[in-house]
């Protein structure tokens, strides 16, 4: 297998763990006879600073035209202004479109070695196996118009929260099929009692889900999800949401993980490359410190040779990998451990 995969390190400790997912890319590569070619990009703020725009068209061009992205994270104290026309999440907004990556898959389990990490009581956490699916490209972060004025001598700001038919349609027809492969359930997160869009968003999730008898839908308003995602995590298997209640809820649920550097994520679209990167930010507090936990980039990366270059059994050796080391005792210092960033990408690759 040959595969071209371009790296956007980004921002704050993104360039410490990517360097990591890559090293196991290359590790998987070489024990399992494959050939992967990295290139690597600027993004976010270090793309400001260097090529005056978050996302170049050169980038975006050599993104499209590769099998899978890999992404560290953007942002950062320095670029933190919000009267600036230019900012480090541009970068991320326009890849995300530019890509067609309508789709952001979240996996929320919960290891059993770090369960006294997380907030949670033990028995909540027993049986946790959550798959957010995220619309990604629509939503209040996409609608349009959107603006800022001074009228009357107050400041005023406008988001429009817009969807049409076939945003939704696609997103939770994705979160159907999977389904299909785990317990066949459904959750679709919505606020319906009160926006217009999220009763379309109900109203085509019916629609989608009379085409697959054999999943169960259930629709939860957007508050409940959040209160039965700390006192009843288990109760889910599929959660599909529109971008900003994804974005929410997906952090909330990271802390059943016992640290956001624990969890990957996939952003797909209909076709194209996928989109890979670790849930967490860029983490500017511990950025250059050699500490932070590369366990999200790396099964970010695993999520890669999974969706986009089709090596299941890779992926899985992968995923593997990180249990036992996890399970040997290997811990950075989010999760109370000394390892370095390194150390723990040696420590997952010596268990390849």
């Amino acid at each position: 297998m040959n595969g071209k995969i371009v790296v956007l390190p980004g921002d704050g400790i993104g360039p410490e763990v990517t360097a990591q997912a890559v090293r196991v890319l290359q590790a998987v590569a070489a024990k399992y006879g494959h050939s992967f070619a990295f290139i690597e990009r600027l993004i976010g703020g270090s793309a400001i600073d260097r090529e005056g725009t978050p996302l170049s068209a050169d980038t975006l061009s050599v993104c499209q035209e590769a099998d899978a992205v890999l992404l560290g994270a953007v942002g950062g104290p320095q670029w933190d202004d919000p009267e600036a026309q230019i900012r480090p999440e541009q970068g991320l907004l326009g890849l995300r479109k530019g890509l067609g990556v309508f789709a952001n898959l979240r996996p929320v389990t919960v290891h059993p070695a770090l369960v006294s990490f997380s907030p949670l009581k033990e028995e909540k956490l027993s049986g946790v196996d959550i798959l957010v699916v995220r619309e990604l490209t629509g939503g209040l972060y996409f609608g349009l118009p959107r603006g800022r004025e001074v009228r009357n001598g107050q400041m005023r700001a406008v988001d429009t929260l817009e969807y049409q038919e076939d945003e939704i349609r696609r997103v939770v027809d994705l979160a159907f099929r999977l389904a299909q492969s785990r317990r066949k359930r459904v959750a679709s997160v919505d606020k319906a009692n009160v926006l217009e869009s999220s009763r379309l968003w109900r109203q085509v999730a019916n629609m989608v889900g009379k085409g697959y008898p054999d999943v169960s839908l259930e629709h939860i308003l957007v508050d409940t999800a959040a209160m039965k995602l700390t006192s009843n995590p288990a109760g889910f298997d599929v959660l599909v949401t529109e971008n900003m209640f994804g974005d929410i809820l997906t952090d909330e649920a990271s802390v059943l993980a016992g640290s956001m550097g624990m969890l990957p994520s996939a952003s797909l679209g209909e076709k194209g490359p996928g989109l890979y990167e670790p849930i967490h930010g860029s983490a500017p507090d511990i950025a250059g410190k050699g500490m932070a936990n590369p366990v999200g980039a790396i099964l970010s990366a695993a999520l890669l040779l999974r969706y986009s270059l089709h090596l299941e059994g890779p992926a899985r050796r992968v995923e593997s990998a990180v249990n036992r080391a996890i399970d040997d005792g290997n811990r950075t210092a989010d999760i109370a451990g000394t390892l370095s960033t390194q150390q723990m990408g040696d420590a997952i690759i010596k268990r390849l």
